[in-house]
């Protein structure tokens, strides 16, 4: 049955006030198509029958009570109110968030993929709470789908997947207060804001030895990426594929090598790209990954919001696979031990005072700095469901930006490892390549002797084609 639309009155005290990080600024700086800014997954349903839409957006409805961040927009505060803050929306309706709709022919996981792109690169309208769910039904095999996407200002990757927990079945009835909380007064927000800046005043050692740290780190060299076809100017479409592995084996992989899952997992896809640019007679040595570091402890490891960094790891494609893994496992311990974290607030306004000015686009095509991005986060364990149906498959959906044209996400689920290739338009006929590349790489990797292997003679293990 449809609700009918209805504006609700603020009651109660304002709540506090919650601003929009300095992360989340540089995210809506640095946003130049809706393909760039939003992030998103697919759920695979295998209900026993057909899923019925007012029951689906029944339970989204409530099930995101629990996530107060999906029932707020941000909105903009005037001069001398600090960063923009995030209020409850009293016009919030799930009809404006969730929607219906038919698998494209010929109604295979690859369609749904398919949709799924088409969907990333549609923007969410900014007056409203910045994310969106489609129940996409019909295809072939009786399987359902559940394509979510949010904005990358709302949320990180740790934050998504967070968010994603309270809508599948098992969680605990929400115990939300009120809603909606009346937006803070003008005259609060200057306060606030005017308060911060006392406070930062009043640590005068604490900013001068931060201010020194940052700038000390951005003298640091940076290592130039590769010069290489993955670095084009992307535009506002983009297509999606999927390669798989299993997740304990990639495991034993990673601890006979001394090294960690990602680590494999970096090695494996700088050498699928090496092999991929060396069919087009592009040879590289190295190619430079931006890594995400979450900044994420505590009370704050389950919030929305942007609280990562990136650090750029140079990993080397030449030489024997167990090799390159040793050297990753030690070049990614030395660059997330130092990390970038002081000087990203130095980068935050950068980004800030390019986006006033218009020159974001040209700087974010135009950098030299990483190939591609690769993300990796730890989802459930086990299968998950939703109203009764098996989540049979999770599949991540990253963004890629500037002139970065392919970018990885990693996601465990149930024992298996999805990886996503998020790619620019123009690269579509090249994903299939790219997956049995990876692949492959995985499985040479596996084949690999280890630092804690005896010498042993074993045929390449046989490849997994997801």
């Amino acid at each position: 049955m449809t609700r009918p639309r209805v504006h609700r009155r603020p009651r109660g005290p304002a709540g506090r006030i919650e601003r929009a990080s300095a992360t989340d600024m540089m995210e809506l700086a640095s946003a130049t198509t809706p393909a760039a800014s939003q992030i998103g997954a697919v759920l695979i349903l295998s209900p026993d029958g057909p899923l019925d839409f007012d029951a689906v957006s029944d339970a989204v409805n409530e099930r995101i009570r629990a996530v107060p961040r999906l029932r707020q927009r941000l909105m903009p505060t005037p001069l001398g109110g600090g960063r923009p803050v995030w209020v409850d929306d009293a016009s919030f309706h799930i009809g404006n968030h969730l929607e219906q709709a038919a698998c494209p022919a010929p109604g295979d996981r690859s369609a749904v993929l398919d949709l799924a792109a088409d969907l990333v690169a549609r923007p969410l309208p900014r007056h409203r709470p910045l994310w969106s769910a489609t129940l996409v039904v019909g295809l072939a095999d009786g399987a359902a789908a559940l394509v979510l996407r949010f904005h990358h200002v709302m949320v990180d990757g740790m934050g998504g997947l967070a968010m994603l927990t309270h809508l599948v079945d098992g969680m605990p009835p929400s115990d939300a207060a009120d809603f909606p909380r009346p937006a803070p007064r003008t005259a609060a927000l200057i306060v606030d804001a005017a308060c911060a800046r006392l406070a930062a005043l009043s640590r005068p050692r604490r900013a001068a030895a931060a201010l020194r740290s940052a700038l000390a780190e951005l003298r640091t060299p940076p290592t130039r990426a590769a010069r290489c076809s993955l670095n084009q100017p992307v535009g506002a479409r983009r297509a999606i594929a999927v390669a798989r592995a299993d997740l304990n084996s990639i495991h034993v992989t990673a601890r006979r090598h001394g090294a960690s899952i990602n680590d494999v997992l970096l090695v494996a896809i700088t050498g699928a790209l090496a092999r991929f640019l060396g069919e087009r007679n592009e040879d590289v040595d190295h190619l430079v990954v931006s890594v995400p570091v979450s900044g994420r402890v505590g009370a704050t490891a389950t919030e929305p919001g942007n609280r990562i960094g990136v650090v750029a790891v140079n990993l080397p494609t030449l030489g024997p696979p167990a090799d390159r893994v040793a050297a990753a496992a030690t070049i990614t311990r030395d660059r997330k031990r130092r990390g970038r974290d002081a000087s990203s607030a130095l980068l935050v306004a950068l980004f800030r005072l390019l986006g006033a000015v218009r020159a974001v686009r040209w700087v974010t095509e135009h950098q030299h700095l990483v190939n591609t991005f690769v993300t990796n986060l730890r989802g459930p364990a086990d299968r998950v469901g939703f109203l009764g149906a098996p989540v049979a498959d999770l599949i991540p959906i990253n963004s890629t930006s500037g002139n970065v044209r392919l970018a990885f996400g990693v996601f465990s689920y149930a024992g298996t490892l999805t990886v996503t290739l998020v790619a620019d338009a123009a690269l579509t006929e090249d994903l299939p390549a790219l997956v049995e590349h990876l692949q492959l790489e995985l499985a040479r990797i596996e084949a690999a002797r280890g630092v804690t292997d005896e010498p042993s003679a074993g045929d390449v293990p046989p490849v997994a084609h997801g």
